[in-house]
């Protein structure tokens, strides 16, 4: 989301949850999440809707009036104010509204992880299906495919994920999938295993190493990490034999390639030059 007024407004509806998550069960929690996930799903199939809820030129009484219409006794009533409260603020366009009710939503989720001390397994399963679908052409060309079923391609997801992972992690894959946008699916898993991570102020680290790393050597690993960025590591580990030893880690859109495999391409661009 690069526009400033949209950032505000994600910012300031967010701080809302945040603020009223207290107050709320568990369950509640929940549903107010999932509740949040439906809007955004209507939102993303109805672009005309999300272009009348953004649009400046129109009343925020008159684009809050629109959502009590629609939503009013068919959402969880936090999830009702939240929704109306991020209407009425303003948004850059209709795709960042839509983003933002979407990225809401799954903070609710998250927020509940956190509550019940399952968000530590809920980004690893979710990096680790990351990974599988990199690893799957053929799944990769399915969940991105534009033109397959979104209720097909979910389905796939919870045939794949029921009983094997978290419920949570199903239901954001699950909703992932529904998501015909153009951004691979990859990176749709990136986005919530970076969301899960900034839920507790933490930076997302992929350490790739040619062998298994022990407890010791991650918590060193993390540790170095936390030091260089000078913020706590969500750090997601992978076992390549391809990098012939040492290490490469990436942080964002920063890779420090220690590897073996890494120093010797570089060798070659060097020689080649």
């Amino acid at each position: 989301m690069q526009h400033i007024s949209s950032r505000q407004a994600l910012d300031d509806v967010t701080a809302t949850l945040v603020g009223g998550a207290a107050t709320l069960s568990d369950a509640d929690l929940q549903k107010v999440g999932t509740d949040l996930l439906h809007v955004s799903g209507v939102l993303r199939a109805e672009p005309v809707l999300r272009r009348t809820l953004s649009e400046s030129t129109t009343s925020a009484e008159a684009r809050t009036g629109v959502v009590n219409s629609l939503f009013s006794g068919k959402i969880h009533p936090t999830a009702l104010s939240l929704v109306t409260d991020a209407v009425a603020g303003s948004w850059a366009t209709g795709a960042d509204l839509r983003d933002g009710i979407e990225r809401l939503g799954r903070s609710g989720l998250f927020l509940g992880a956190e509550r019940s001390g399952q968000l530590d397994q809920i980004e690893n399963e979710l990096f680790r299906f990351g990974r599988v679908v990199d690893a799957n052409p053929a799944l990769s060309v399915l969940l991105d495919d534009p033109a397959a079923d979104p209720q097909g391609r979910k389905e796939l997801i919870i045939r794949l994920l029921d009983g094997r992972a978290n419920p949570l992690t199903v239901e954001l894959l699950a909703d992932l999938a529904t998501d015909t946008r153009t951004r691979t699916f990859s990176s749709g898993v990136a986005e919530l295993v970076e969301q899960a991570a900034e839920r507790r102020n933490k930076v997302t680290a992929i350490a790739q190493t040619s062998i298994e790393l022990d407890n010791d050597q991650r918590a060193r690993l993390a540790a170095a990490l936390e030091r260089i960025y000078g913020r706590p590591v969500a750090l997601h580990l992978e076992v390549d034999p391809a990098l012939a030893g040492g290490m490469r880690v990436t942080v964002g859109d920063e890779v420090i390639d220690g590897s073996v495999a890494g120093q010797l391409a570089n060798l070659r661009r060097r020689l080649a030059g």
